[in-house]
């Protein structure tokens, strides 16, 4: 009989490797202790077989359940029609920002469907949810950071609801990409953003630790942290 996916995470899960994922993610107590590689493969070959009838099916009881779920939308190869149902059935699931962002990383997708991708994204932009905030968030730093989009990511990223900490987060690593692709105009916005303290402050942060950005950059930026 076959083995099923539930069982074969179960075989894969260690239990060191599950205490170290666990402490990564700390407002979630379902982890298994799959290595992503493992994950990966699997979701591969779902993805090359009846994928539709495994996601429609699928459980989520487990971390990774619902990590391979995202992996297996990442690779289908199918029209962006058809794809986009699934990422809005799975976008609810996720319940931290390891999955988010694995999710939208994986959603190669999009490169080749800018447009209809943005379209699709903006009414997560103006959830209420954390989490559907973080996805499109992460998406825009993924595959919009770039001059034909630029002006409408830093607006959205400047009127996101930033009252949850994952959010806050994701805006300011967004940022930092984009002072990291674009300087002169991210320069120009941080001089007249309505950003909250926290948020403007480690976007600054973020753009410091960046290996791109020369070290006469940084000391500049480093003079425009806002005292608290």
């Amino acid at each position: 009989m076959d083995i099923t996916v539930k069982e074969q995470l179960l075989a894969w899960a260690e239990e060191d490797y599950r205490k170290f994922s666990a402490a990564l993610i700390p407002n979630i107590n379902n982890v298994l202790g799959v290595r992503l590689p493992h994950l990966r493969k699997l979701a591969k070959t779902i993805a090359k077989g009846d994928w539709q009838h495994y996601l429609e099916h699928a459980e989520s009881e487990y971390f990774e359940e619902i990590m391979l779920q995202g992996m297996v939308i990442g690779y289908i190869q199918a029209d962006i029609g058809k794809v986009l149902p699934y990422i809005a059935d799975f976008v609810p699931k996720m319940d931290n920002w390891s999955v988010c962002d694995s999710f939208c990383i994986g959603l190669k997708i999009t490169k080749t469907n800018k447009d209809t991708m943005w379209d699709f994204l903006q009414p997560y932009l103006v959830s209420d949810k954390e989490y559907e905030i973080r996805f499109g968030v992460v998406m825009l730093l993924d595959y919009y950071i770039e001059e034909g989009y630029i002006h409408r990511v830093l607006r959205l990223l400047d009127e996101t609801d930033r009252s949850s900490y994952y959010v806050k987060m994701a805006v300011a690593w967004a940022i930092s990409i984009c002072y990291v692709k674009l300087p002169e105009i991210t320069q120009a916005y941080l001089e007249s953003s309505s950003l909250d303290d926290f948020t403007y402050n480690k976007a600054l942060q973020k753009i410091i630790e960046s290996y791109r950005v020369d070290p006469e950059t940084k000391n500049r930026i480093r003079g425009m942290k806002r005292k608290r």
